[in-house]
């Protein structure tokens, strides 16, 4: 991260001394991100779990929504994506819509 700089412009003043005109660049701070998990589930098929994965989450691979499925099953959670607020919120609610479980959180 780039923190803001003062670009200083020597000039003259009508009174003969020296003025420093500072620029004050802005610096945009990423916004927060955040990390869309997924439950294991006792009721869908393993199948279901990975077909939907890929139709809520378009950017996963078939490779990825099957190691997401398994680490959801093996461990209780699997991480599905990382990812802006509002599309975060939209993967998690879909899924849900969809009958499986979702929650997300502050990426640490």
């Amino acid at each position: 991260m780039t923190l803001p700089q003062a670009v200083e412009t020597p000039g003259r003043s009508p009174g003969g001394a020296a003025v420093i005109d500072k620029e004050v660049q802005r610096v945009r701070k990423p916004s927060p991100r955040y990390r869309v998990l997924l439950h294991n589930d006792p009721v869908n098929s393993m199948e279901y779990v990975v077909s939907t994965l890929r139709q809520v989450v378009p950017s996963l691979s078939e490779q990825d929504a099957i190691a997401v499925m398994l680490e959801a099953h093996n461990t209780g959670m699997g991480l599905v994506i990382v990812c802006d607020l509002e599309p975060a919120e939209f993967y998690s609610e879909t899924l849900k819509g969809k009958g499986l479980s979702s929650t997300i959180e502050p990426e640490a």
